[in-house]
């Protein structure tokens, strides 16, 4: 058989399978292996311009590479594929999808959706009634006795959509209030009029509808007129059928107008979506909708028409900050109550699943999230590590946004409410494009699922078919995880590995055992600029995260080893007491941590007592000062003081929050003390432990758990190998002995008695032994055109080697033969030293492995006597090719909207970049290792 690309690929793929396969069948204790475990991606269809058999090879390429499902948003197209455009939700489009999902179901493979194209929701059939709101006021003096007399319009020249005037209101210099709504009323046509017959029906000047004639009497007034106005943001990145207006998101009825035509869509297709995804919130400026005062007056209990001033003042003072808060949390509440649940609710009736992006919204993060089935967070951009050989090129990335504290507000709101999976936004923007190697994205994605992530998505994969000349269609914030992309070579020993991960994330339940309480009213409480709207993001965490209680109680109870998920007020006023455990949905608690705050509602201050009184350990950093809110703050706070001095002996603040926790018999897991992160899960009476090391250092000890008279099996979700450890037992805690080098993780689970074979601890028995002689080096696959062969006898970067070589992007084998040292050694470790960028290793003609992450290290049994011939099939990335291309004047960027940017949003020009080094660079070691006992 001619060995060709994909029959290679196709070997090595059920190779791993078969192996994984007898792993799991010969008693394993990895958990069985599903597509939820698998990471998932997002897919985009540019232009929708897919085809049958296009999106067959996709899939099946996602399915040989571990890929478990897909999460379809369509986007903008390729320019001169218009005739291959295809409008959204016509019956073309869902013909294609139904083969997706049909395709799909084959593979054991799921699908999920964007309910509209690009983002935010919006497209054609949104109405203009139903657009995202601004509230727009017009101001007008009039001096006492002065009479007003005009017709009422709005004059800002950048209003570029009709506003419609809602109310008309006078304030006098005294404070006093009048609504001239009603006199504008008289200029209204009703057209129910009839008349008497032989009489003529006075018909208003409907030149001037909303013409208002009225005398200021004895005092100085200021006419405020309220408009209900229009942002004018249209979808970004919409596919064609998507342009439109986006949606207002706190309005019930603009929702179930926006529905309806998925409604006709997915009759008959019930459940055969997995789940429905809203992104971040990216509707900008709304801070409105047109029943917006009622609705306030409903929530607030009180009429904000009477206090605009005050509302609009542009000054910091208390009564307005109050009212501000007041404005910003009825934002939240509608767009919590009348969107995101309402959305949830319309999904399930369709029997598909919702996961949602909160972040960036402008309410309370927690319920948002909670709102949904499957809460998602994102990550922006790149982290430092202090793993020696991590690389993180200044001039390749850009700053990261993955903050820790940041990232466990989803997964705190699924642990709350009792949803198993957390899902994440992955990867984008993690280094200019062409550029990421699959070493830099798994701490990264460590962190997210030591964060509480379960559930990965790749950011991302565009659907590029096969009549697109390299390198195919792109999408311009995405690591691109297709076959067009170098690193895809090896892409499935890092989906190996995020699997492996999930497999064991997903069992049992979360185990943090305190609770933090997250003040949302100081930050709606500020003045903010005087800005109504406010929104959470991950961009702006200086505006509402950093520098607060809260943040600085998250990061200490972390570093000192507990493990905490956040609460809101709402989650608050649902819990209980039960057996001294706070009680919530998604399970019991140990202890609420409530960090110094200065507003707290009043009703949270009651039942956090009311859950004390009832054994509850409630722990206050702090008491707050006051309410948020202005309706009838002053009894508020009166009764808050009262609360607070009738029970000052029980909820007295603790001095320090550590030995708080002690006393309420509550301990952290001191193994953080070396460097280690963890996170826990808890299942069946046991706990399992996911063990990272980030630091520059191996970690060699014994390691403290917080769990009495246990052993242990450790897993390495790299190699899938297990074994019980050494462990040392009391009645508290267990010791178990770990040998963690820098950038390696494990997974550690407790049991009763021991149930595998022992974990094999090795250590070396002398030092490396350089491996030298003439490699011999041949390009196998890639482009733009195969280097000539060539043999080297000291590593360094191929692109030294020839201009074609320099230019050149794809996987080549370096080949070595050996002697076999003269040392003793029950197994020997081979480190490849430094490879750009991925390699798959082969002793004597046996596959030993994939080397993708640092360290480049892979064990091997036994060397033969004499001759070993060791094979290296290193892959770089794309970079240098797609710089070969533009160098040499050859365009492929031919995309509509926002056509290639780099990671500053600037114009993408790859001529600027110098050649990245590639292939083994090395030095390439052996060490002999003799087992410990």
């Amino acid at each position: 058989m001619k060995i060709t690309k994909s029959n290679l690929f196709i070997t090595l793929f059920f190779s791993c399978a078969l192996s994984t396969f007898a792993q799991e069948t010969s008693g394993s204790p990895w958990p069985k292996s599903t597509n939820i475990n698998q990471p998932w991606t997002r897919w985009w269809w540019m232009g929708s311009a897919v085809d049958k058999p296009n999106l067959k090879k996709s899939l099946t390429d996602f399915y040989k590479a571990g890929i478990g499902g897909v999460e379809i948003t369509p986007i903008y197209g390729v320019k001169g594929e218009e005739n291959n455009f295809i409008d959204y939700l016509s019956p073309k489009w869902m013909e294609m999808l139904d083969y997706t999902i049909h395709i799909a179901d084959s593979l054991h493979m799921q699908v999920d959706m964007v309910l509209g194209t690009g983002w935010p929701y919006g497209g054609s059939h949104v109405t203009l009634p139903h657009a995202a709101s601004k509230l727009i006021v017009e101001k007008y003096p009039v001096k006492k006795d002065e009479t007003f007399n005009k017709n009422i319009t709005l004059t800002n020249s950048k209003e570029k959509v009709p506003a419609d005037l809602l109310y008309v209101v006078a304030y006098a210099s005294d404070g006093t209030y009048i609504n001239l709504t009603d006199q504008l009323k008289k200029n209204k046509v009703n057209a129910k009029d009839k008349g008497i017959e032989g009489n003529h029906v006075a018909l208003p000047d409907t030149s001037e509808p909303n013409k208002l004639n009225w005398k200021a009497n004895k005092k100085d007034y200021t006419i405020y007129a309220v408009f209900s106005g229009k942002t004018g943001q249209e979808v970004k990145r919409a596919a064609p059928g998507g342009k439109g207006y986006t949606l207002d998101h706190y309005s019930e009825e603009a929702l179930n107008a926006y529905v309806v035509p998925f409604n006709t869509a997915f009759k008959g297709r019930e459940g055969k979506i997995r789940a429905i995804f809203n992104d971040s919130f990216e509707v900008y400026g709304t801070d409105f909708t047109p029943n917006f005062f009622e609705e306030f007056k409903a929530l607030r209990g009180y009429d904000l028409k009477k206090e605009l001033p005050l509302l609009l003042n542009e000054t910091d003072n208390e009564i307005g900050n109050r009212i501000r808060s007041d404005y910003r949390q009825t934002i939240g509440d509608l767009l919590l109550n009348k969107f995101d649940l309402s959305w949830t609710k319309w999904a399930h009736s369709k029997n598909f699943k919702t996961k949602l992006q909160a972040h960036g919204s402008p309410g309370n993060l927690i319920d948002l999230y909670a709102s949904a089935d499957i809460p998602e967070c994102e990550t922006f951009g790149s982290m430092p590590f202090d793993i020696p050989g991590f690389r993180r090129e200044k001039e390749d990335i850009r700053e990261g946004d993955a903050d820790p504290v940041m990232l466990k507000f989803s997964s705190s709101a699924a642990h709350i409410s009792g949803k198993n999976l957390v899902s994440s936004e992955t990867f984008t923007w993690l280094r200019e494009h062409f550029k990421t190697a699959l070493s830099q994205c798994k701490p990264e994605v460590e962190d997210l699922m030591l964060n509480g992530v379960n559930h990965v998505f790749l950011h991302g994969s565009t659907y590029s078919p096969e009549r697109a000349a390299w390198p195919g269609w792109q999408f311009y914030a995405s690591v691109n995880f297709n076959a067009n992309n170098a690193i895809w070579e090896d892409a499935p020993a890092l989906f190996s590995y995020i699997s492996n991960c999930q497999s064991l994330l997903q069992q049992g339940k979360p185990d943090n055992e305190i609770l933090l309480y997250w003040p949302i009213f100081d930050t709606w409480d500020k003045y903010q600029k005087g800005n109504l709207f406010f929104q959470f993001k991950i961009h702006s965490l200086s505006e509402w995260l950093y520098d607060t209680s809260f943040y600085d109680t998250t990061k200490s109870l972390i570093k000192k080893g507990y493990g905490v998920d956040f609460i809101s007020d709402n989650f608050i006023a649902d819990a209980k007491v039960v057996n001294g455990k706070i009680m919530l949905p998604g399970g019991s608690f140990k202890s609420l941590i409530i960090p110094s705050c200065k507003k707290m509602p009043l009703a949270t201050l009651q039942k956090l007592i009311e859950l004390k009184k009832a054994g509850g350990s409630i722990i206050f950093e702090g008491l707050p000062e006051s309410v948020p809110g202005f309706n009838d703050y002053k009894k508020q706070e009166e009764k808050l003081q009262n609360l607070l001095a009738t029970n000052k002996e029980l909820i007295q603040p603790a001095p320090d929050v550590f030995k708080a926790l002690e006393s309420a018999q509550l301990y952290p897991e001191t193994l953080v003390d070396t460097g280690l992160k963890y996170t826990r899960r808890a299942i069946d009476g046991e706990k399992i432990y996911y063990l990272v090391n980030h630091t520059p250092k191996t970690i060699e000890t014994f390691i403290p758990l917080q769990i009495g008279n246990k052993e242990v099996v450790i897993f390495d979700p790299l190699t899938r190998d297990y074994g019980n450890a050494v462990v040392t037992k009391n009645a508290t805690t267990t010791l178990v002995k770990i040998k963690i080098a820098p950038g390696q993780s494990y997974f550690l689970k407790t049991e009763n008695t021991a149930s595998q074979k022992k974990w094999n601890y090795y250590e070396a028995s002398a030092d490396a032994i350089a491996l030298k002689g003439n490699w011999k080096i041949t390009f196998d696959k890639g482009g733009p055109q195969l280097p000539a062969s060539a043999t080297v006898s000291h590593l360094e970067s191929w692109t030294k080697l020839s201009p074609e070589a320099e230019a050149f992007s794809g996987s080549a084998t370096y080949t070595l033969e050996f002697d076999k040292p003269n040392a003793k050694a029950d197994q020997w470790s081979l480190n490849l030293g430094d490879v750009r960028e991925s390699a798959k290793v082969w002793l004597n003609d046996e596959f030993i492995g994939t080397a993708w992450s640092v360290p480049y290290q892979l064990n091997i049994n036994k060397l033969k006597s004499g001759k070993n011939k060791l094979k290296i099939q290193v892959t770089n990335l794309s970079a240098n090719r797609i710089r070969d291309k533009e160098l040499k004047g050859e365009e492929w960027k031919i995309f509509y909207e926002i056509n290639m940017v780099d990671k500053d949003y600037k114009k993408f020009d790859a001529t600027k970049w110098e050649p990245m080094p590639s292939g083994l660079l090395g030095p390439v070691t052996i060490t002999p290792l003799k087992q410990q006992n």
